[in-house]
């Protein structure tokens, strides 16, 4: 080991990097712990260098958290783009090693195999996104590693939120990623017996009905105090129960609510809602009912009905998980073991479904397929293929620390899997036009990839060519450039837009300057649409979308519409509509 290896310069470097690769992973905040330990686990030859990493990272690490979340990538990129490379390498190998061990995921508790029923219910309001990839990804993932049995179900009991085509929109994303469930229901199937159950609950004096305005409802909870409907006797609130059932009252004039704490620390405790009045037809349903139960009490009574053995859900639900076991005590149900894990976003976006249908709505989007949304439809369109999107979320396994990872980390994957498989082609973006003198006419044959199975092209060059205008720009009188695959020329003149040049031939040059071009008798005119944040920081991004228009090869045409492609020194490109391609990722 070199004496700068010992050095203070050295160490805070080291420690510079991971501190900000540890930032990025988790939301912008580096854990010391977790940096020391990752470079004491790396570099056992720094181990006797301890005491001095720890005393330094404490300073590092502080530097670091000042950076805003948004330039923390943008600095490491700058200052160690091969670590962040070798890093993103890294991950992709564990994840490729443990899914081929079926060691990716932490065992459960509990769990016996064979035995293990796991669920995903989603409320059919929105569109499936990347958050709930996640939860349905691991729900399936679990139900198949312990060879038990994955069910889709439904949530859909608020008839006000719900649509036939958000049902229709989920099951398409489930086929899509992948994902088997050995039976998909809905919850709106079990009215009946969510009524008996309310009834049983009346009966035992664990629940009763509140006609309490809301806002009064909602500062007496807040105060802890409780409601005086509390003092019904189990037949006036039979009668209030069969009232509501009949339509004799109104909405938000009556709910039916647990008997709960008051005096809970825990808010979700203190007498929350457990069916409310409702008066719009279910997309299902119909009409049939007008009392539905809230997540809280249909949740936790599916599972037990359902035989799930363990519960996932997300972190954010914590808080309501007392409620959850507390529901089916008061029914004497089976109460499955409850399993968190962090909810997942990515950074520059929201998978908020409220804030994407505002976003809709106001028509600063295209829709929920939009390719700039966080949606299933959206990563589709935009050219992310379900094996990366599992893989990325199998990555991050069972933790429960809230990270925000960045898209980059999405994409590495894709790539990864895309690289092998996608087609290359040429497309040169906002073109400037070059003639060569004395260019020979060529039929040139063009690989489709290196890998000879993938088939080739003519494509015939006559001297006078499209490049890109980024291309150009470093260009100068006197410039020796080489078209790529095809031969050498010496830059004679360049103005009004266009450049002439001469053949000077075919000799692979070392210091020729590599230029992708498009033949002018060969063009085929395409533009790409290229997705970036939707968000700044808290805001939506009127510059989110960029269309840049240029000219494809011919043989573009020829590419079915959905494919996805690799436009050479320009990135990975999916067909989305005839004369329209969109930028998945470099």
């Amino acid at each position: 080991m070199s004496d700068f290896e010992t050095s203070e310069e050295f160490i805070k470097s080291l420690l510079r990097k991971f501190a900000l690769l540890n930032a990025i992973s988790h939301g912008g905040k580096p854990d010391k712990g977790a940096v020391i330990g990752r470079i004491l686990a790396e570099r056992a030859d720094l181990r006797n260098q301890s005491k001095k990493i720890s005393l330094f990272a404490a300073e590092v690490v502080g530097e670091i958290s000042l950076i805003p979340l948004n330039q923390q990538k943008e600095t490491l990129e700058k200052e160690s783009p091969d670590f962040l490379a070798q890093e993103l390498d890294r991950r992709r190998e564990i994840s490729r090693r443990d899914a081929e061990r079926g060691t990716t995921l932490p065992p459960l508790p509990g769990a016996i195999q064979g035995k293990v029923v796991t669920r995903f219910p989603p409320e059919p309001n929105g569109f499936m996104h990347i958050g709930h990839a996640k939860a349905a990804i691991l729900g399936s993932s679990y139900a198949r590693k312990y060879d038990g049995k994955f069910l889709m179900r439904f949530d859909d009991t608020n008839p006000a939120a719900e649509k036939k085509e958000f049902y229709t929109a989920f099951l398409e994303a489930f086929s899509w990623l992948k994902i088997k469930p050995d039976l998909v229901r809905n919850a709106s199937d079990d009215m009946e017996k969510f009524y008996a159950l309310a009834e049983k609950m009346i009966r035992e004096s664990t629940a009763f009905i509140c006609t309490c305005p809301q806002e009064l409802m909602r500062e007496m909870r807040g105060k802890g105090e409780p409601c005086l409907h509390r003092l019904h006797t189990v037949d006036q609130n039979l009668e209030l129960w069969s009232k509501m059932q009949r339509g004799e009252i109104e909405k938000n004039e009556a709910t039916l609510r647990f008997v709960g704490d008051m005096k809970s620390l825990n808010t979700t405790m203190r007498d929350p809602v457990l069916f409310r009045i409702v008066d719009q037809a279910h997309p299902i349903q119909g009409s049939k009912y007008r009392i539905w139960p809230t997540y809280d009490f249909d949740g936790a009574v599916e599972d037990s009905l359902d035989g799930v053995t363990h519960a996932m859900r997300s972190k954010e639900y914590e808080l309501r998980d007392e409620l959850y076991h507390a529901v089916l005590k008061a029914l004497k149900m089976r109460e499955p073991e409850i399993v968190e894990f962090s909810r997942l976003a990515l950074q520059n976006t929201t998978v908020s479904k409220r804030n994407l249908k505002k976003l809709i709505l106001e028509g600063k989007v295209e829709g929920w397929d939009d390719p700039r949304l966080p949606t299933i439809a959206g990563l589709r369109r935009r050219g992310f293929v379900p094996e990366a999107i599992q893989e990325f979320i199998l990555s991050m396994g069972l933790s429960k620390v809230e990270s925000l990872p960045t898209w980059d980390l999405l994409e590495s994957f894709n790539r990864k899997i895309l690289d092998p498989m996608a087609k290359r082609y040429f497309f040169v973006a906002d073109p400037v036009q070059m003639f060569v003198q004395g260019a020979p006419i060529l039929d040139l044959r063009l690989r489709y990839h290196t890998e000879e199975k993938y088939g080739e092209r003519v494509v015939r060059t006559n001297g006078d060519f499209l490049l890109p205008e980024s291309d150009v720009k470093s260009m100068n009188v006197g410039t020796i450039i080489r078209l790529i695959e095809a031969y050498n020329v010496r830059i004679l003149e360049k103005r009004e837009g266009k450049i002439l040049a001469s053949y000077i031939g075919n000799e692979k040059l070392e210091v020729a300057q590599k230029v992708q071009w498009v033949s002018q008798s060969e063009k085929t005119a395409l533009r790409v649409k290229i997705p970036g944040p939707l968000l700044l920081g808290e805001e939506f991004n009127p510059g989110s979308m960029k269309i840049v228009s240029g000219f494809a090869e011919s043989a573009v045409r020829e590419i079915p519409l959905g494919d996805i492609v690799q436009f050479v020194r320009f990135g990975f490109c999916r067909m989305d509509e005839v004369g329209t391609a969109i930028l998945a990722h470099k």
